[in-house]
């Protein structure tokens, strides 16, 4: 007999918030959010706080007048990838295909994993005990046919449920459903649907895969499958990131272009960084910039040659700043490179560029000395002027 197929998505609970409740005992039960200055957006809100209101992408300034007893931690991305590798490796115990979408959240093919660990319900409640013992947290899992329902699934019963959807109940399980469930349906898509009289995923099922890619193109196709319940079964292992990124929102808007440029350097070294530790080469620099009135613009250049270099990326950056003729003041900036080339950097038949030699083998000097002392204890003659 085939094998019925089984997704396991399992999403941490409030994972940012509660491991600054785990690890500073004096904050539980109280309301933690993680979130920098007023300028900032909030990236975590524990339970306590989400009765307040809170919740992650909330300016930090609405979420302190809804909270004012809130606790504001700045966030310590470095703990949280810590405790993020060893949820991943706690889910590697119970399959050898697991994909790791968010740092708090992953899909796991279960299917033909009953004679090991049980019924779906008895191996979620297995998985949740084993990444309680390893981390001292909770998550909530669902489990599905396909990866869509299994990512709606474990939302249904936060903090710490567990949600099973058979295949036979998928149907059932759909038909009441708000639409705005489904993953891709946000802001934009709702009121054209409400427009529609399209509440619930049973409404969307009234018109037809035709009529829907009439209205919404190949999105409507897909709304339609997953209306249906299909979806992808597929668990990605391993994955490639497609661009590096850095930004940084200001507590005050600048207006100082030489402010800026010491900003894109310090922002320029970062992405080379992970660059260099991951062993990525890109050709496309992008520029991005948000005005104080919250209007943003992009400018992108694709160099000639691949590169992991922070100069190479901080001048790209700094000249696309240049021609952007700012003409506002700024609250927000930042730099990303894409466009990774495959492989190693190209050979040149040419002889080596001496200065470009010379200044890979100096960001690699001070990698290994941030490495070793952190961070602060190398810092370029532009970003020390700066402070």
């Amino acid at each position: 007999m085939e094998e019925v197929t089984r997704i396991l998505h399992l999403d941490m609970d409030a994972f940012f918030a509660s491991v600054e409740q785990l690890d500073d005992p004096a904050l539980r039960g109280k309301p933690v959010i993680v979130g920098k200055g007023d300028r900032g957006v909030v990236s975590a809100a524990s339970y306590e706080a989400r009765k307040f209101g809170v919740h992650s992408a909330m300016p930090v300034a609405h979420a302190r007048r809804l909270c004012p007893g809130g606790v504001f931690v700045a966030g310590r991305m470095r703990r949280y990838a810590e405790v993020s590798r060893q949820v991943m490796a706690v889910l590697g115990e119970f399959s050898p295909l697991v994909e790791q979408a968010s740092v708090d959240e992953a899909y796991l093919d279960v299917t033909g994993t009953v004679r090991l660990f049980g019924p779906p319900e008895e191996l979620a409640r297995k998985i949740q005990a084993r990444v309680r013992e390893a981390t001292g947290l909770s998550c909530s899992v669902g489990v599905a046919p396909v990866k869509f329902l299994a990512k709606i699934a474990s939302d249904f019963r936060k903090p710490g449920g567990v949600t099973v959807i058979e295949p036979g109940a998928v149907e059932a399980f759909l038909r009441d459903l708000p639409v705005g469930n489904i993953p891709g349906v946000g802001g934009k898509t709702l009121p054209r649907l409400a427009s529609l009289g399209v509440k619930t995923c049973g409404d969307v099922l009234k018109y037809s895969r035709e009529f829907w890619e009439g209205q919404l193109g190949e999105w409507g196709r897909v709304l339609h499958a997953r209306a249906r319940g299909i979806g992808s079964t597929e668990v990605v292992t391993h994955w490639e990131a497609k661009s590096s990124s850095a930004e940084n929102t200001f507590e005050h808007d600048l207006a100082d272009l030489e402010e800026l440029k010491r900003w894109l350097l310090k922002q320029s070294e970062r992405v080379g960084r992970d660059l260099r530790k991951h062993g990525w080469l890109g050709r496309t620099v992008t520029l991005k910039v948000k005005y104080a009135d919250f209007k943003q613009i992009t400018r992108s250049h694709t160099l000639s040659d691949p590169t992991d270099s922070d100069v190479v990326i901080f001048e790209t950056a700094s000249a696309l700043l240049d021609k952007a003729s700012l003409t506002k003041r700024v609250r927000l900036i930042g730099v990303g490179v894409s466009n990774f080339a495959k492989g190693q950097e190209q050979l040149s038949l040419l002889p080596p560029d001496a200065g470009k030699e010379k200044a890979g083998k100096l960001d690699r000097a001070v990698d290994a000395i941030r490495d070793k002392h952190g961070k602060a204890a190398v810092k370029r003659g532009r970003v020390f002027r700066g402070e």
